[in-house]
């Protein structure tokens, strides 16, 4: 396939979506049940993207310094702290096990 298609079929597929989303009536957005999964999906959407780029490499399944890494954060949540330390526990922690040379 053409990149040039490719793209060209992305820009189509994009703006479609979001047309979609501007034709949808006020009141549908309106019901609580659609306003209880719109405020969940991006937690959703992000947890998903978390394991794939900590669990996978592509092709396989790893288990790798991301995950000490991953570990470190969730750890780091549970205490409560802020979300600039959650965010140092877990590159420290990745940076560790990486330098011992067991990821």
């Amino acid at each position: 396939m053409n990149v040039w298609i490719a793209i060209g079929m992305t820009v189509l597929g994009c703006y479609a979506v979001k047309l979609a989303g501007l034709l949808v009536p006020a009141g549908a957005l309106e019901r609580p049940l659609v306003k209880r999964l719109a405020a969940l999906l991006p937690v959703a959407l992000l947890a998903a993207l978390t394991a794939q780029q900590t669990f996978a490499d592509g092709r396989t399944p790893v288990l790798d310094a991301r995950a000490a890494g991953l570990a470190a954060a969730a750890v780091a949540l549970l205490l409560r702290a802020p979300f600039l330390l959650v965010v140092a526990a877990a590159v420290v922690v990745t940076a560790g096990v990486r330098a011992m040379g067991a990821g």
